[in-house]
């Protein structure tokens, strides 16, 4: 192992998007094109991501590497592992891509990076530390008071636009039979940004719903689509859709919220709709993550730029097992959102869904490269051919 990798000037971290594509293909039937749209915009989104994160860490004295692993293509978590030991790296920082801390997500990685742990002598003597969730942070409240006060602007009466917030949904077991602070922490995410923008002089009214429930179990409530529904029927007319649980645009914004809701909205009464952009490479956003990273380090009463007493998340940091034993204690089967899904390749839902996508994605490829048409021809994305 280099020794060098324990001082100040060659702290290596890993930024892990664990299972960002979680849940990402499963909903309605999106067109080829949307979902290979989205996922060009992830990729994009993770290239911009790693290098800035890596240029403002760098600015603030802490010359890291930045590595990317996903649960559903390349490069997978287990490939960045693998780099992670070929590079020698000795400190380890894993920062799931969700704001919020759930079982069926970040939870459900760290399981993954349990198991690779344990199978290998040099990760299980690799120093780590997990920063489980950063909604509370205040770059990332702020990044998010900025997004929706551009977009409440644009409306004709910016004051009576309802705020409505979307978050990613997840079965109701999760949170009332397995003890997922994911309700939790969403609720407390919505207050402080509400807070942002009070001192900011906006006042709208707001409200939380939770988008893309599949199968016949039971999800959080209130479901997107009956507010959305039950707003029109009170006469709202100005609706200001804000994704919540995602940092990157995919199938749940491009598809879902611009497509399906819109409609619906439209179709229920509701006269004005916008919509949040996802935070993507947002200046604020990135710089406060990489905040979060260097405070999460063991000396960074030395190397610290922020302020230590920040709020802190209800999810403490920790280590994989810690975490695990605290919020996963049982270890017990996640039960997948839609169980006539557990069949075929693997025996998750959520392998189902991310390898197939996955699928639709390379026929789309191939049918554009071997007709020669199709919307990456139309925008010079791929070469025209005669």
């Amino acid at each position: 192992m280099n020794n060098g990798l324990v001082i100040e000037s060659s702290i290596s971290l890993v930024c892990s998007s664990i299972i960002i594509l979680l849940l990402l293909f499963i909903v309605g039937v999106p067109t080829p094109q949307t979902i290979l749209y989205s996922y060009l915009i992830i990729i994009k989104f993770y290239e911009g991501f790693v290098l800035l994160s890596k240029k403002s860490l760098w600015e603030k004295n802490v010359p890291a590497k930045v590595y990317v692993g996903m649960r559903y293509w390349h490069p997978f978590t287990e490939e960045a592992i693998e780099q992670i030991k070929r590079d020698g790296i000795a400190k380890l920082v894993v920062l799931p891509l969700y704001p919020q801390f759930s079982i069926s997500t970040s939870g459900s990685s760290l399981r993954l990076l349990e198991s690779i742990f344990r199978e290998d002598e040099y990760l299980v003597n690799m120093q780590h530390t997990v920063i489980p969730s950063w909604y509370q942070r205040e770059g990332y409240i702020k990044a998010m008071a900025n997004l929706i006060e551009n977009e409440i602007k644009k409306f004709n009466c910016p004051e009576k636009v309802m705020i409505f917030f979307s978050a990613h949904g997840v079965p109701l077991a999760y949170v009332e039979e397995a003890g997922d602070p994911y309700k939790a922490e969403m609720e407390e995410c919505v207050d402080l940004i509400m807070e942002e923008l009070e001192k900011r002089k906006l006042n709208n009214a707001y409200t939380l719903a939770y988008q893309s429930r599949v199968g016949p179990v039971e999800w959080l409530k209130p479901y997107t689509d009956d507010t959305i529904i039950e707003l029109g029927e009170k006469g709202t007319e100005s609706l200001l859709a804000v994704p919540i649980s995602f940092v990157s645009e995919h199938i749940e914004t491009l598809e879902e919220i611009d497509v399906e809701y819109r409609e619906l909205a439209l179709k229920s009464g509701i006269k004005n709709w916008g919509r949040v952009p996802a935070l993507g490479c947002e200046p604020t956003f990135i710089t406060d993550l990489a905040d979060a990273v260097i405070e999460s380090l063991p000396y960074v009463g030395a190397m610290a730029v922020s302020n230590l007493e920040a709020r802190q998340s209800l999810v403490p940091l920790g280590s994989v097992e810690e975490l695990l034993a605290t919020y996963d204690s049982q270890r017990r089967e996640l039960p997948p959102p839609v169980t006539m899904w557990e069949w075929g390749w693997t025996k998750s839902a959520e392998t189902w869904n991310g390898r197939a996508a996955m699928l639709a994605v390379l026929v789309l490829l191939f049918w554009e490269v071997t007709t020669g048409e199709g919307f990456l021809h139309q925008w010079g994305i791929l070469p025209i051919i005669h």
